[in-house]
């Protein structure tokens, strides 16, 4: 059994969290590591392997480097590279990108999904975490002294909840007071994973993988094509995101259609042919990418359940940030608790969302800046100039500790909150 040492003195706070994915593990392991009671409910009733390829900035990556042994398991499943090399839709190298000078703010984690989250989620199991599967919430409540969630009947009572299920969780039509629905994107993406066998037999792809890891990525008309080899070449991924004006009321999955792909990419580097014509059927996916304005508040009126995760900010993929804004969000509300005291639950979660409401809006605005800049490009002007394409890595987000901020900030902001709770109501 996992352990964090020196063991946490226990707070008596219980934690209901919705959702097994980044958001609620790392919310129930934060928990855990501040000596709260968390519990974890998830819908689907068994966890499978499922996704591709996935990111973690080093703001997420110190968090995971403060779960005893985490860090070992990550690293032989985990991309590694020492850059990403550009090129224009029609194959012409523009520029490669080199990751030295961010190493400095720690250590980045990419890797595949479902195995990352496998990871995270036997590590919370270990830690003794009570994780019931198969439990579908189907109404949320609060008081002024608890909240909790009905589950096939059962009243679930916790003194905070916190809804880590996604953008269509049942949580926000409390949290807003009526159901938000979902606008068109506009774009969708081709996402597969796949061993490299085929790959490395191809004379257009073979150096793509026989050499170790690799980072490409073609950029064109509003459309890019990203791929990846990992775990030494042996494995690979792509994505590709492209204009769809395809009406869907969520974001989405299908199988995908290599032709209806190789179509996306007609007149492109025949590099990026071979890859999706050496996809496997069974492994393309077909994602449409909704969007949702952002909300004015994650919280509930009596302030004892909070959106966090997904739920409360999605990212669009090339933000490169929504799990780990998933993940800060676990620690900074953790944190909170902690200092607040279980009698003080809501001004915790208040805390939370005024620390971290502002940081997440400015990260979500990296995922529409780095799309522009990708398919609205004049490629003439980039190939006189192919600094310009370059991703935007900045210290303000990745040189960023989220426990640290939080102590930081707690008592600054608590004196703010009650300020403001004492001034007269017009």
């Amino acid at each position: 059994m996992a352990v964090f040492d020196p063991p946490p003195k226990p707070t008596g706070i219980r934690v209901l969290i919705v959702g097994a994915g980044f958001a609620g593990l790392t919310a129930a392991i934060e928990c855990v590591r501040y000596g709260h009671t968390p519990i974890v409910l998830e819908s689907f009733p068994e966890v499978k392997q499922l996704g591709d390829i996935i990111s973690f900035g080093q703001n997420s990556g110190r968090i995971f480097q403060r779960w005893p042994g985490i860090e070992e398991r990550l690293d032989p499943i985990c991309h590694w590279t020492d850059g990403i090399v550009f090129k224009t839709y029609d194959g012409d190298c523009l520029i490669k990108q080199m990751w030295d000078e961010e190493k400095r703010w720690g250590k980045r984690f990419n890797g595949h999904r479902g195995e990352i989250h496998g990871i995270v989620y036997d590590f919370a199991r270990e830690l003794g975490i009570e994780i019931r599967l198969g439990k579908q919430v189907t109404e949320y409540w609060e008081t002024e002294t608890d909240a909790g969630v009905i589950v096939d009947g059962e009243r679930i009572v916790a003194d905070v909840v916190l809804a880590a299920d996604g953008v269509r969780s049942k949580a926000r039509t409390i949290v807003l007071g009526f159901e938000d629905k979902p606008k068109s994107s506009g774009y969708a993406v081709y996402r597969a994973w796949m061993d490299s066998d085929e790959l490395a037999k191809d004379p257009l792809t073979k150096d793509l993988v026989v050499n170790g890891d690799t980072h490409t990525g073609w950029l064109g008309p509003d459309v890019h094509f990203i791929a990846a080899s990992i775990k030494d070449g042996k494995e690979f991924s792509w994505v590709c995101t492209h204009q769809d004006e395809a009406d869907v009321e969520e974001s989405w999955q299908a199988p995908g259609s290599v032709s209806d792909a190789l179509r996306v990419l007609d007149g492109w580097d025949p590099v990026t042919h071979a890859i999706v014509r050496a996809t496997p059927a069974d492994k393309l996916v077909d994602w449409k990418l909704v969007y949702r304005d952002p909300l004015p508040t994650w919280l509930s009126p009596k302030k004892r359940i909070s959106l966090i995760g997904d739920a409360a900010h999605p990212f669009l993929p090339t933000s490169i940030q929504g799990a780990s804004q998933a993940m800060e969000d676990g620690t900074c509300i953790a944190v909170c608790l902690s200092l607040s005291g279980a009698k003080e639950a809501p001004m915790a979660l208040r805390a939370f969302e005024r620390i971290r409401y502002e940081r997440v809006r400015k990260a979500q605005e990296t995922g529409v800046s780095t799309r522009d800049t990708w398919h609205k490009a004049d490629f003439d002007r980039v190939k006189r100039n192919p600094e310009s394409i370059l991703l935007k890595r900045e210290a303000w987000l990745l040189d960023h500790d989220a426990e640290k901020h939080t102590f930081d900030q707690y008592e600054e902001t608590i004196r703010q909150l009650r300020e403001e709770d004492q001034r007269p109501k017009l």
